[in-house]
């Protein structure tokens, strides 16, 4: 990834009002691959303590996309066209961390992995989701 298109979505990434109000942190960015942390609010987790399905859906879609973005060299805008999340076990924990993959980058159609872990006090990681996400490159 050229110092330009990192500068590119770093700033993308901080000045997203979604990712400020998550409190999300960019763990790791490099072409086709991002990682994302978010931790535990209230307002993200159900009565019972775990972070609801909504919540982890939300951070596929958003990590999808910024792994899609660092596919193209060029400075480009992704629109999600499908999404599937298979939720593996409850995700109590934390923080959730994405790890976005881009299995396969296209002129304009890019299909992501996203991997969603649960991670404690101790940092141990519990995979909690798997999914996989068409993106379409619409600038």
């Amino acid at each position: 990834m050229t110092p330009e298109k990192r500068q590119l979505v770093e700033k993308s990434f901080n000045n997203s009002e979604t990712l400020k109000f998550y409190k999300a942190t960019l763990e790791e960015l490099d072409t086709d691959y991002i990682s994302i942390k978010i931790p535990k609010q209230d307002i993200m987790t159900r009565k019972a303590g775990m972070f609801n399905g909504a919540m982890m859906a939300s951070l596929v879609d958003v990590s999808s996309g910024y792994a899609a973005v660092t596919h193209y060299d060029e400075d480009c805008y992704v629109v999600t066209v499908e999404l599937k999340v298979n939720y593996l076990r409850p995700a109590i924990g934390d923080a959730l961390l994405s790890k976005s993959y881009v299995i396969k980058g296209g002129k304009s159609i890019s299909v992501v992995r996203t991997e969603i872990y649960c991670i404690t006090e101790n940092q141990k990681e519990s995979h909690v989701a798997t999914s996989l996400v068409t993106m379409m490159r619409i600038k």
